[in-house]
């Protein structure tokens, strides 16, 4: 008799799965006030992994890491036209505190331009002072309409970078590092997640930038996630605050800028790439919990050898956690370190002590094999290293299967309606045809160069339009 489904099957209905998963593998719940949300502590052990390594990467380019308020003076965003403007429907605005109508409201961080640049106006003085590079690990608010768990939430957490350089051209390179070297590198060799690496169109360009630059995933049901950006500023909030810089040659230069950031965005994203109708699978060098080991039964000598194995492992350098709650039925254990995607499974009971052997669970890949004892430590070192580049493989034969070159836009929403992506001669589509594809429900994603690389300028006769549905 077939064992019953713990989560709804992906085929069946992929965003009530989505729902499933989140809430049966203990990631986050819903917050009181709507659109928020709560994480949970292994959801949040998951963003802390990410965060070591993004932070990791980030401070190899130079980038120090500073905090910044969370609530900015109103003035401050209107400052730049494009950028309250593109902001302005997703603002909360506090106007009252200390039970006092406030002089003047304050916005609750939807991003931080306009309150770092108030500051690099103080702190950027002469080209000595430049480059400048600051990070900061914060939340932000964008009062959201239709929220979803880590997808969509009125409140998330984030990284975002602001930096100031000195010429056009050294803010230019900088955005394309951090997009390449940062972003691509942390999502191919961590998330092992195949992305798409582009530059935004104007229409869904970031408000304020010059350019934006993207890292779009496919999804497990065909849809595209943006999963980072990297934005040119040029000089547009530089002149606003006036924020410039006494050149090597004595004349009173403005500064050219970037800002970009990542988002717990990446939680929900890793759900819907790599999980199945099982649960989460969580890539091994992400994993808080690289592998588990489970007594079976509650006898001495079982719990003696699941912790001696559980240090050995630990030895190695592999994070490992021993479940030795044998009050708990096995089953359910399993099951549940099954949901959570945990890479490795080691179980040990009466008779594999008899045996000399444990059961090998393998969550990435599947399956399962008893392996002698005294092996188990020498064996997961390359098991890791096998399944990590196994689920990349996997993401990236999704994209390229599931993508269909075409010549219309008519092809190019069918290819999408069946679920997948299109690419199109942006000379084909153009703007207008990029504001036909949104009455389907369709978006530009991302221009490319006819080679496949970002695109030098986002007009070129030769671009190709990366278009999909999006979360």
């Amino acid at each position: 008799m077939a064992k019953a489904s713990i989560l709804t099957p992906r085929a069946d209905d992929f965003p009530r799965w989505y729902q499933d998963l989140i809430a049966k593998a203990e990631l986050a719940d819903n917050g009181p006030v709507r659109g928020t949300m709560v994480i949970r502590p292994y959801g949040y052990g998951l963003w802390e992994r990410m965060q070591a390594e993004m932070d990791a990467r980030i401070k190899e380019t130079g980038t120090q890491n500073a905090y910044f308020p969370l609530l900015i003076p109103q003035s401050y965003l209107t400052r730049e036209a494009d950028h309250v403007e593109g902001f302005a429907p997703e603002l909360a605005v506090v106007t009252h505190g200390g039970g006092k109508e406030l002089e003047e409201p304050a916005v609750v961080r939807p991003t931080s331009e306009t309150i770092v640049n108030e500051y690099f106006s103080k702190w950027v003085q002469s080209y000595r002072d430049l480059p400048l590079l600051i990070n900061q690990w914060a939340n932000v608010v964008r009062w959201e309409l239709r929220p979803r768990l880590f997808l969509r939430t009125s409140e998330f957490l984030w990284q975002e970078g602001h930096t100031a350089h000195a010429t056009y051209e050294e803010a230019r390179e900088f955005a394309a590092h951090i997009q390449r070297d940062v972003y691509g590198d942390f999502l191919e060799h961590v998330l092992a997640m195949d992305f798409v690496s582009g530059r935004k169109t104007l229409k869904e360009r970031f408000a304020g930038a010059v350019n934006t630059l993207t890292l779009e995933s496919m999804m497990g049901d065909g849809k595209a996630l943006q999963m980072v950006t990297s934005h040119e500023l040029g000089q547009n909030f530089a002149k606003p605050f006036n924020t410039r810089y006494l050149s090597k040659d004595g004349t009173q230069e403005y500064v050219w800028q970037t800002s970009w950031g990542s988002t717990t965005r990446m939680i929900g994203a890793l759900v819907m790439t790599h999980g199945d109708d099982n649960g989460l699978r969580v890539p091994p060098r992400l994993a808080q919990i690289q592998a588990v080991v489970l007594a079976i039964k509650g006898e001495e000598a079982v719990l003696a050898k699941v912790r001696e194995i559980g240090e050995r492992l630990r030895a190695t350098g592999i994070r490992v956690h021993v479940d030795d709650r044998t009050d708990i039925p096995f089953g359910r254990r399993a099951v549940d370190w099954e949901l959570k995607g945990v890479p490795v499974r080691v179980e040990v009971g009466p008779r594999d002590l008899e045996n000399g052997t444990a059961m090998l669970v393998r969550r990435i890949p599947g399956g399962k094999e008893p392996v002698a004892l005294d092996a188990v430590a020498g064996l997961l070192p390359a098991i890791l290293q096998e399944d990590q580049a196994l689920l990349l493989k996997q993401s990236r034969e999704r994209r390229e299967s599931r993508t269909a070159d075409v010549s219309t836009i008519g092809e190019a929403v069918e290819a999408v309606t069946a679920g997948g992506w299109a690419r199109i001669p942006w000379a084909t589509l153009g703007e207008e045809g990029e504001a036909a594809l949104a009455e389907h429900a369709m978006t530009v994603r991302c221009l490319l160069a006819e080679d496949g690389s970002v695109p030098e300028d986002g007009d070129a006769p030769s671009n190709v339009a990366v278009v999909a549905r999006a979360y």
